[in-house]
């Protein structure tokens, strides 16, 4: 029996409600957690294929393959990638900015855009939006999924960044946030295991896309928000993996080279 990690967050649910739908996959079990902790299951062979974090990969490139077609991503905003600030962004340059610890790609883009992007060089530290509002010294958090989107309804007298509408200000590229992953230890490649798995993808990215509005109101109450904005906000995550999105995937993993975030380009090997 293989695991298969899929992070639970409403940016997934056109993906997962219709997988869930059609009932186990033969030789699979399905993990829901979030993505730091499924990056982490991967890497240690926890899980044997997942949705991980467009880093986390960078990072481990030649212990995975990608799944191909399919991934999480933006071209401009996406709505749940957010910097929460009590200044202008342009003031941010020495600040003190907490970290949601439930991303690793966010925290990355952060960094591209206030440092490699603006010259910033601000204090970064892990913690949560309670740590945010009880600590004067603080001036930003960065929240990510359903948090960043209750947080975006909620909270007033505070600026908002969408990180993947900056990121396409300037680079004209989308944003990949996640991608699926397979360790090549699982010894997958080629089996019937990995092409249901393929299928299974397919389908549900087909049957999601085409029911996106009864998607909507399936899993607006997790915030709560109206079903038309929940609507909205899918509409704006994208699920292909397309040469475009290899691109702007290839661009991100270049830049956290340069900035030694990683110690090589990524090579990308489909499966």
């Amino acid at each position: 029996m293989y695991r298969l990690g899929i992070v639970n967050f409403i940016n997934t649910a056109p993906l997962l409600i219709p997988f869930l739908q059609m009932g186990e996959l033969d030789g699979w079990q399905i993990v829901e957690d979030n993505p730091a902790n499924l990056n982490r299951m991967l890497k240690a062979g926890e899980i044997d294929a997942g949705l991980i974090s467009s880093f986390s990969f960078g990072a481990n490139h030649r212990d995975y393959f990608v799944l191909d077609n399919y991934c999480i991503s933006a071209t401009g905003t996406v709505g749940s990638v957010l910097l929460f600030s009590r200044l202008p962004i342009y003031e941010l340059s020495s600040s003190r900015i907490i970290l949601t610890r439930q991303s690793e790609t966010s925290v990355n883009l952060l960094y591209i855009i206030l440092e490699y992007f603006n010259g910033f060089r601000p204090t970064y530290v892990s913690g949560t939006f309670h740590d945010f509002e009880a600590s004067a010294e603080s001036d930003a958090y960065l929240a990510i999924g359903d948090e960043a989107l209750m947080l975006r309804r909620n909270t007033e007298g505070l600026f908002s960044y969408d990180l993947a509408s900056m990121w396409y200000e300037t680079t004209s590229l989308p944003f990949v946030f996640a991608i699926w992953a397979v360790r090549k230890e699982a010894g997958l490649k080629e089996t019937p295991s990995i092409a249901s798995l393929k299928k299974r993808l397919s389908a549900s990215y087909h049957q999601g896309v085409s029911s996106l509005g009864d998607i909507a109101g399936m899993v607006c109450n997790r915030i709560p928000m109206p079903q038309g904005e929940c609507l909205s906000y899918l509409k704006g995550i994208e699920f292909d993996l397309s040469p475009l999105k290899i691109k702007g995937l290839t661009h991100f993993f270049r830049l956290l080279m340069q900035m030694g975030k990683i110690p090589s380009e990524p090579r990308i090997e489909k499966i």
